[in-house]
């Protein structure tokens, strides 16, 4: 358990939060939202200790271990990769390395056999004589073959460090968890095991992702980091996202009765209960809404881009259609003998396990590159617009955003131009800001402000929720679902591709696999799984 009071932290003028007072409990997981520069990752710092607050305090149950997912990659280069696990339970490691010292001493005294003896107590207590299969088993679940248990993590490669890092804070069933972006750099098998893990944790659990399904998968509850006060709410991501905007719509329909409100509400509630069924957390999701006070639900303060895409025609019949294309990068096979053809209404997103196939794909498609072999056609009809993986070339010159965005339009009003950028959030004299000086965030909302102007009626998106905070993402999810035109897209982001897309196409050195149907069945097919291993074999 850990119990937060009077919680405050201030950097020179500006209030981040203050007056913060909650717990968290066991057998709880509390996924930890905000806009980028809340908070977030320092209200976990905070409760780490990895950073000292202005006011309050935080406090564990008594004897509780804490863990914390590390975020230098490095810090462990000169450790195999088995001990850099056991090293995260702090009082197992000292104990093992002081009993290991004990046993090597060659003037081993009658002192020395009492303090062995301690210490053999105090491991046994821990569950030390298991510690090292626990450590492998873990590191096994999230894909680090047993072959690279006793590798240097200098010799890894970077995801792979993430996952040692993750099995690191997982090990040894701590009694506290903090976790900030543990699905970075994870491919879909191993996000899906932490889902399950996470899911079946018994103790406190404090996570920060810009993963929609993942939080909706393990969290039952949300502590929303908004406008300097930090509030908890009962159940998931999307049950805290729907249940806001409906009360939000509910506060600017000032006329409809109070009685009506709570009526609609409570509907509300049993609807997301009753579909609750998917969640891997579905019993305790469950019992957290049904002690949902109605009164804990209120309107967001939260700001949403206003994406909007409107094709300047419709598609005709002929799209995209793709022959025997292949490609290779540095001498590695990236994909052969890609064949398909785009259909009206096709939202097709590209997997792979080498994510650089889909870049290389779409700068083919786009024309930016060129294949080994094989050709493509587009229909007359089509306008592509194109949010592509790399894009920061653009933004180096000393421009204003209005004068950047000015590049890609026919009319160049200041007016016309100021109504795309304002509903990416830039507003007042914030577009005349130097694009040179932009976060990634900002220069993603303005590549989307780009692709409004273009009126396209085809999207090339290659990992479009890179740099995004959860409204961003949201708001451009709830868009693409709506779009009357074709989408090929790549993404890491589970919930936009179950949501959007309605063909799934996946490739590989040996070949692809073409498929019309839901995402989520499809990573869960068994025979699909086997026909996805021989891609890459």
């Amino acid at each position: 358990m850990i119990t937060v009071s009077d919680l405050a932290i201030q950097f020179g003028k500006r209030i981040l939060f203050q007056d913060v007072n909650m717990k968290f409990t066991p057998g709880n997981c509390y996924g930890i939202i905000g806009a980028n520069g809340a908070g977030k990752s320092t209200f976990i710092k905070m409760l780490s200790g990895d950073l000292q607050s202005t006011r309050g305090n935080v406090s564990f149950g008594s004897g509780e271990r804490l863990s914390v997912l590390r975020q230098n990659h490095s810090e462990f280069n000169d450790y195999s990769v088995l001990t850099t696990v056991l090293m995260g339970h702090t009082k197992l490691w000292a104990v093992m390395n002081e009993k290991d010292a004990l046993y090597s001493k060659t003037d081993f005294t009658e002192e020395d056999g009492h303090r062995a003896s301690e210490l053999e107590e105090k491991f046994a207590e821990m569950d030390g004589w298991n510690a090292e299969s626990d450590a492998a088993n873990l590191l096994s679940g999230l894909g680090i073959k047993e072959e690279f248990h006793h590798t240097l993590m200098s010799e890894l490669s970077g995801k792979e460090k993430v996952k040692v890092l993750l099995a690191q804070a997982l090990f040894g069933k701590p009694d506290n968890l903090l976790l900030d972006e543990p699905t970075n750099d994870l491919d879909l098998e191993t996000v899906n095991w932490l889902e399950g893990y996470l899911s079946n944790f018994e103790n406190t659990v404090l996570v920060v992702s810009h993963d929609r399904h993942f939080l909706d998968s393990i969290c039952t509850h949300i502590v929303d980091i908004d406008f300097n006060r930090v509030q908890q709410f009962a159940g998931n991501y999307t049950f805290w996202y729907e249940s806001s905007q409906l009360a939000l719509r509910q506060q600017m329909a000032q006329n409809k009765k109070a009685e009506d409100r709570k009526k609609e509400l409570l509907e509300f509630i049993a609807r997301f209960s009753a579909n609750a069924s998917k969640s891997k957390q579905t019993t305790s999701r469950k019992k957290m809404i049904e002690k949902l006070n109605i009164e804990e639900i209120k309107p967001s303060t939260r700001k949403y881009p206003g994406i909007i895409f409107t094709p300047e025609r419709e598609p005709g019949n002929n799209i995209l259609e793709v022959k025997n294309l292949t490609k290779s990068l540095n001498g590695k096979l990236l994909f052969k003998n890609l064949n398909f053809t785009l259909q009206k209404d096709d939202k097709v997103v590209f997997l792979s396990r080498d994510t650089r196939a889909m870049t290389a794909l779409f700068e083919i498609l786009k024309g930016h590159d060129t294949a080994d072999s094989g050709t493509f056609e587009w229909g007359q009809t089509i306008l592509k617009a194109y949010l592509p993986l790399e894009y920061d070339e653009l933004f180096q010159k000393d421009m204003t955003l209005i004068d950047w965005l000015g590049q890609y339009s026919n009319d160049t009003h200041e007016a016309y131009l100021r109504g795309f950028l304002g509903k990416m959030l830039f507003s007042g004299e914030e577009i005349f800001k130097k694009t040179n000086v932009l976060s990634g965030g900002e220069k993603v909302r303005c590549m989307i402000a780009r692709m409004m102007i273009r009126n396209a009626n085809v999207m090339l998106l290659d990992t479009p929720t890179n740099h995004l905070d959860l409204e961003s993402i949201q708001a451009f999810n709830n868009t693409l679902i709506k779009f009357k035109g074709n989408i090929l897209m790549s993404s890491h982001d589970h919930e936009f591709i179950q949501t959007v897309c309605n063909r799934i196409i996946e490739i590989g050195p040996n070949g692809m696999i073409d498929k019309l149907m839901d995402y989520d069945d499809y990573i869960s097919d068994e025979k699909l799984r086997e026909q996805r291993n021989k891609l890459y074999a």
